[in-house]
């Protein structure tokens, strides 16, 4: 019995360290590209109201974006972290945006529920794409960008975040 334990318990306990080990906050490493970094500074999105944004806007600001959407559980979960984190450095140059993989009813109920006080716009599949060049290969949800104010790629992350080291990060930052 104890055998047998050992034989798929030693293996868990390493799937275990290495998903841990997956989710925690790094720095940027060449897997997020330059040309992909660019092109999602460009590329054009439509906010709640219909009108249209780039990144670029957000210049020489610690720019936070997070890839969310509203069915997205660890999405959910890490939304009231960001409204906090926006509300507490917005005034020392710090933005926070929202690119949603979802129905724009869907993410302007969301944020009106949620009470959502930072940048929210609407990706496609495009996005995905985008997500994929980051350096997110499976595409997963929630991924998030630090950018420090020269746009550089300060961390990366794919998953919830815990709002400790976000602000951590963005102290350093600021």
């Amino acid at each position: 019995m104890a055998d047998r334990l050992k034989h798929w318990l030693i293996p868990l306990a390493a799937a275990l360290i290495a998903a841990a080990a997956g989710f925690a906050l790094h720095k940027y490493s060449r897997s997020a590209t330059d040309e992909a970094l660019a092109k999602l500074t460009v590329v054009p999105l439509q906010d709640l109201s219909g009108s249209l944004h780039r990144l670029s806007e957000w210049r020489h600001k610690v720019l936070i974006i997070n890839f969310w959407a509203t069915w997205c559980e660890p999405c959910r979960e890490e939304v009231p972290a960001l409204t906090r984190i926006q509300s507490k450095f917005e005034a020392n140059g710090l933005t926070i945006v929202g690119i949603a993989i979802d129905s724009a009813d869907k993410v302007r109920s969301f944020a009106k529920l949620y009470g959502i006080n930072y940048v929210i716009l609407l990706g496609g599949t495009e996005s995905l794409d985008l997500l994929r060049g980051l350096g997110n290969n499976a595409g997963g949800l929630p991924f998030t960008l630090v950018l420090d104010r020269a746009g550089k790629i300060r961390a990366t992350r794919l998953g919830g975040i815990r709002e400790s080291e976000l602000e951590e990060l963005v102290e350093r930052l600021l």
